[in-house]
């Protein structure tokens, strides 16, 4: 697969000019990071409290890395989250929301969310339905102390390319309704995929690492 920097290379070329890349770091080191940062990237996602906290005391002295939060986030992990992340990518409740934005006003923090969108069925995601999402969007909107960023969506496993690229224009779609620009969308399996379909922020993890 090459080193690190071939691969991190390669990606950037491969990407649209509107893409921004996330490096997922989740389970991955400490030295890992810093290699990818001595390269030039500098937004990374992780999706555990406690692992991510570990790695950000040990790569403090980089102050310009951006630290998203890419996981299901827990109720009793939003303050946490909020105090070391700039960016949330599954908000998938209007509970969750409300906390967040409950929490962000007393620590005078104003996170960029994503919604997550579930647009197919999928037992393993969470996710609001299309539905669900015009019908909550008023109040959503109106939360002070959060920036909505757009969207966020995990398509199923099993879909074939055709129906990837149908779900991702889709996602696209939902945010223009929606009046938002971001589009999160697109892992190492399907980036290619979702940024050709207008993603605007892919998450990829194995395809830019390498796999253990």
């Amino acid at each position: 697969m090459g080193s690190l920097e071939q691969r991190y290379e390669e990606l950037l070329a491969a990407l649209p000019a509107a893409v921004k890349l996330l490096a997922v770091s989740k389970g991955r080191s400490a030295a890992e990071i810093r290699a990818l940062h001595a390269l030039g990237q500098r937004s990374f996602g992780e999706s555990r409290v406690q692992e991510a906290s570990l790695k950000q005391q040990e790569l403090a002295d980089l102050t310009d890395i951006d630290w998203q939060f890419i996981g299901r986030l827990q109720a009793n992990k939003v303050r946490p989250v909020l105090k070391a992340f700039t960016a949330i990518h599954a908000v998938d409740s209007l509970n969750l929301a409300q906390r967040i934005s409950r929490i962000a006003t007393e620590l005078e923090r104003c996170p960029q969310l994503y919604l997550q969108l579930k647009l197919r069925a999928d037992a393993n995601k969470g996710g609001l339905s299309w539905a669900e999402a015009q019908s909550l969007w008023p109040q959503l909107q109106s939360l002070p102390n959060v920036d909505w960023q757009g969207v966020m969506v995990i398509p199923p496993r099993e879909l074939k390319d055709s129906e990837l690229s149908a779900l991702f224009a889709e996602a696209v779609s939902h945010a223009t309704a929606l009046g938002v620009t971001g589009r999160s969308m697109g892992m190492s399996g399907d980036w290619r995929l979702a940024a050709q379909q207008g993603s605007t922020v892919v998450r990829v993890g194995s395809a830019l690492f390498g796999s253990d």
